[in-house]
């Protein structure tokens, strides 16, 4: 294992958001966290988003919020970002590409979570 953990928090946008334009909008926190012994670049993203209605979006690109952080051993990254779905519900899931210190690329996990407008049930 290469160190890293994610982990995510998200928040419902009301004010960014609209029902009658199927519009709903979400922000999510991603922590990046380096337990391991070594650095390593994060470079580039790999999400997928999928809505209530079980559409699919890709989403590919080089780093994260117009950066390519270097993450020592023993610190974390953080940094927030968006998603505007068509459903009330749904949930993203991917990877984060990195090159290690030694030239190494290797791809780091993002569990699936869930993006829910508050008193969803689905």
């Amino acid at each position: 294992m290469n160190g890293f953990v994610v982990q995510v928090q998200t928040q419902f946008l009301p004010e960014q958001s609209s029902t009658y334009e199927a519009r709903f909008a979400f922000a999510y926190t991603i922590t990046i966290e380096n337990h391991g012994e070594a650095g390593a670049q994060l470079l580039n993203r790999h999400w997928l988003i999928t809505d209530g209605e079980g559409g699919v979006q890709e989403v590919r690109g080089e780093g994260v919020v117009g950066q390519q952080p270097v993450i020592p051993p023993g610190r974390a990254f953080r940094y927030t970002s968006g998603c505007v779905l068509s459903t009330p519900v749904g949930t993203m899931e991917g990877e984060y590409e990195f090159e290690g210190e030694d030239g190494v690329r290797f791809d780091v996990s993002i569990p699936r979570f869930r993006l829910a407008q508050p008193n969803q049930v689905h």
